[in-house]
């Protein structure tokens, strides 16, 4: 990956190549690939704000409907399981069920600390969830997922540097409906779900009401304290209730609560010195359902969410006009053995997991956390040639984290954040074929750390920004069945302060915003009757000043720091295929190349001295990081579903469904060793049932992690070789109901 940025040129020229011949394929494709019965659904989109038709917008789009998710959620898994099951997406987390972390072409942040921003915004029903506690609000009842790659800076704002993951629940209707399913598995795994809605005053007033449980047993065995089946387990409580009310055919108002509460031993499982000095295979210390832990308290994690939100909106002639206002809560903690096991190398019952220098205990906690959100829009609502919207958006945060490493007293610290926007977007259809659209928003930002408790004294940090962010792009409508589209856009990050090492001793570190310049050209076709749709893209990003995390080395730091520039560049294929009326496929493909370009950032590597740094070392032994890929960017994500069915009487149906992803090299941290990397994971799923074709009801049995992948997704480098990996194999039994 060295040296990225001498070869894009003809790499990038070789992903146009690629779209292009793709394209050409494509339109040639129903010569050949004639409708059986069977053709897809149109998907329709909000990434504008609007609601379209996914092959009119021009922007990269992802998309997952709820059957899909909840196909691979069956298992037990959290909102990580989407990763890589999108193209370009990528999600891992240290904070078991809590925090993750999200990557979009390469882009993202790897600072596990609860304050953390990150440049990939999760937006719920509408309301950015800021904090990476509340991004990992339980997902059920959702209609549609979506992610937008690439900077979406001028509707959604700031921290879209990447994009954004957009979740959009089933909403309240007029008509009654009853939806209920439950899974059970391997380690007493439970996942309940229900729904309930209809008409509470004809034409008037509606409601939704839906849960989730979710459950699974301690199945990891502490071989430190000899006791089995005392970590892993948890239970997950969600529930969500909405009204809406329609007085007329000019207002609405939806107003929705939600809250969630998660209590268990499911905090991230560290296990030691899994890997050998320069090589990144497994080696024998680690076992998949025992660890070694002196401390963690079986890693223990307790969390609530809260959420109130009301959407308003009055259609008049011409415009309609919308308000949003949200308040998100959220408090809890997580504590973790992060040595990931025990100092000494001999155990009564046999040895532990290597040489551990020294035990390292952390709790990790939100004291109390209120966000606030409001946004006002006004957009026109005409058939003319010219579509418009402008609104405002206010964002304000308070935030109280504690960091206790238990060596010295608990460190608490105060995170305020208020910010402010407006913003417009126009498009105009310069002709039948022909549409240009673009947008504008000013961003102001401003933060401060202020000390609650701390163990020495420390002054208030502040910082602050604005910018202004834009993008410009144009629809061609090249067939009635493909249309072209070019996109160029500019979105920032708003500074960052770090004050976790503050409880170490250390010292608060910031980040200046940083600025990504981002270019694409894609075509979006359906093909062969309806029945094959086929989208592609090629894009190129620029980031200026960009944030990154220098996170481990001796003292496990967690230090802000801005490279000078990065870049990454890549192409994506999205393909859905109704090849029959009983066999549907989809497929994805990305290659995301990203280089750091900076020749004097350098960053500490392992504090262990166990690892084998790859990159040239300074006097000081800090790695210089310029050429390297950015951390936890795979160069390559890939997914693959298919869906068979067979007709089982005169109203019923006998399947199988399959699900695949991989996720190509990836690295660690800034800098680059032989043993925190992986050369690439994968996983796949399947399920085989009985469904009646009103879907009424559905009863399965199903496989996650189907070949039992020991998949490493991440590592701790201060005083041994720690790794953690994704869950191993589960297997059950699902039934759902629908009337």
């Amino acid at each position: 990956m060295k040296n990225l940025h001498k070869d894009h040129n003809r790499l990038l020229h070789t992903g146009v190549s690629i779209l292009a011949l793709t394209l050409a394929g494509g339109l040639a494709l129903p010569a050949f690939a004639q409708s059986t019965g069977g053709t897809l659904d149109v998907i329709t989109v909000t990434a504008q704000k609007r609601a379209e038709n996914i092959q009119d917008v021009p922007i990269s789009i992802g998309t997952m409907d709820g059957d899909s998710l909840e196909n691979i959620l069956a298992g037990g898994d959290d909102i990580l399981a989407l990763s890589s099951r999108i193209t370009s997406l990528n999600i891992e987390s240290s904070n078991g069920r809590v925090a993750p972390r999200f990557y979009i072409r390469g882009l993202g942040n790897t600072d596990f600390d609860l304050a953390a921003s990150q440049p990939v915004s999760v937006i719920m029903d509408d309301v950015v969830m800021e904090n990476v506690a509340l991004k990992s609000f339980p997902l059920f009842d959702v209609e549609q997922v979506e992610v937008l790659r690439g900077p979406q800076g001028t509707l959604f704002g700031r921290n879209t540097t990447a994009g954004i993951v957009k979740f959009d629940t089933v909403r309240p209707s007029q008509e009654f409906s009853a939806d209920g399913s439950l899974s059970w598995g391997r380690y007493n795994t439970i996942r309940a779900t229900g729904a309930v809605g209809g008409a509470l005053v004809e034409d008037k007033l509606s409601f939704r009401a839906s849960v989730l449980f979710a459950q699974r047993d301690d199945w990891v065995n502490n071989g430190f304290t000899g006791e089995t089946d005392v970590i892993g387990g948890y239970e997950d409580l969600a529930g969500r209730i909405q009204l809406l009310f329609t007085p007329n055919d000019r207002f609405t108002a939806l107003l929705s609560a939600q809250a969630r509460n998660i209590d268990g031993n499911s905090a991230t499982l560290f296990r030691a010195n899994i890997f050998d000095t320069g090589s990144n295979n497994l080696n024998g210390n680690f076992v998949r359902d025992t660890v070694f832990f002196d401390g963690g308290n079986n890693q223990a994690q307790s969390y609530n969410n809260k959420g109130y939100t009301a959407k308003f909106e009055y259609e008049g002639d011409g415009a309609t006009f919308t308000s949003i206002t949200s308040l998100q809560t959220v408090d809890g903690a997580s504590i973790g053995d992060i040595d990931g096991g025990f100092g000494a190398v001999f155990l009564p019952g046999g040895g532990g997991p290597g040489f551990i220098p020294f035990p390292s205990v952390t709790e990790g906690s939100i004291k109390d956390h209120n966000q606030f959100t409001q946004e006002f829009r006004i957009a026109s609502n005409g058939d003319g040639p010219a579509k418009w919207q402008m609104g405002a958006f206010y964002f304000n945060m308070d935030l109280a984290l504690g960091t206790n490493p238990f060596f010295v007293p608990e460190t608490i610290l105060k995170q305020s954040n208020d910010s402010w926007a407006i913003f417009g977007q126009g498009s105009y259809d310069l002709s039948d074929r022909f549409v240009v659209t673009a947008g504008i928003r000013y961003t102001k930002d401003n933060k401060r750390l202020s000390p609650i408790a701390t163990n020495f004294p420390i002054p208030d940090t502040t910082i602050s920004g604005d910018k202004v962010s834009w993008d410009i792009s144009g629809t061609y409508t090249a067939t009635d069945n493909v249309n072209l589209y070019a996109r160029a856009a500019r979105g920032f990050r708003a500074p960052s302060i770090q004050g976790r090492d503050i409880a170490f001793f250390g010292q608060a570190s910031t980040a200046k915003s940083e600025t990504i310049d981002s270019f694409e050209i894609g075509f979006k076709s359906e093909l062969a009757e309806n029945t094959l749709r086929l989208n592609g893209d090629v894009y190129y990003y620029r980031v200026k000043d960009m944030q990154f995390t220098a996170i481990g080395g001796a003292g496990n730091f967690n230090q802000l720091v801005n490279a000078d520039k990065g870049v990454g560049y890549g192409f994506e294929v999205d393909l859905e295929w109704q090849a029959t009326s009983n066999f549907v496929m989809t497929a994805g493909f990305a290659l995301n190349k990203t280089e750091i370009q900076d020749s004097n950032l350098v960053v500490p590597v392992c504090g262990s001295g166990l690892c084998t740094a790859l990159d040239p070392l300074n006097a000081l032994g800090r790695a210089f990081v310029d050429g390297n890929p950015f951390p936890q960017a795979p160069e390559i994500t890939a997914n693959f579903t298919a869906r068979y069915s067979v007709p089982m009487g005169q109203d019923g149906e006998v399947y199988a469904f399959t699900d695949w992803s991989i996720q190509g090299n990836t690295n660690f941290f800034l800098y680059e060793s032989a043993e925190f990397q992986t050369s690439g994971n994968f996983e796949g799923g399947a399920r085989i049932g009985y469904a009646k074709n009103d879907g009424s009801w559905d009863i399965s049995a199903y496989v996650r992690n189907l070949t039992n992948e020991i998949n490493v997704i991440g590592g701790i480098d201060f005083n041994n070789l720690t790794g953690f990996t994704k869950d191993p194999r589960m297997f059950g039994v699902t039934l759902s109901v629908h009337r």
